[in-house]
């Protein structure tokens, strides 16, 4: 089991995503194991192990992190009319890497 999935495959690059948004500190992609009709993720390029662990000089990247999802939840809801925004904390979280996931429709 790998416990960063997002900085030891997506980041490294080591594996090739389809990205949807991307600023200086944040990525968009599109998952690459979907579980749903349309399932985005939405990662901090830096390492932040989960939303518990988000220090007061991380703030800022929070603040960007959520202006990213907000964006990201937006144009899902204006094309399919509706989304979903996830998080994971403790036992439910398979990566230890701040992640969200952005979805639509039913689970597969």
């Amino acid at each position: 089991m790998i416990s960063d999935f997002y900085c030891e495959q997506v980041l490294s690059e080591k594996i090739e995503v389809r990205k949807v948004f991307e600023t200086e500190n944040v990525l968009a992609y599109y998952h690459t194991k979907p579980a749903y009709e349309k399932h985005i993720v939405v990662i901090p390029k830096k390492h932040i192990p989960s939303l518990i662990t988000i220090t007061e000089e991380e703030n800022a990247l929070l603040l960007e992190l959520l202006s990213v999802v907000k964006k990201v939840a937006a144009d899902i809801v204006s094309e399919c009319g509706a989304c979903r925004v996830i998080t994971n904390l403790g036992q439910y979280q398979d990566s230890k890497h701040l992640h969200w996931h952005l979805v639509f429709g039913n689970r597969k």
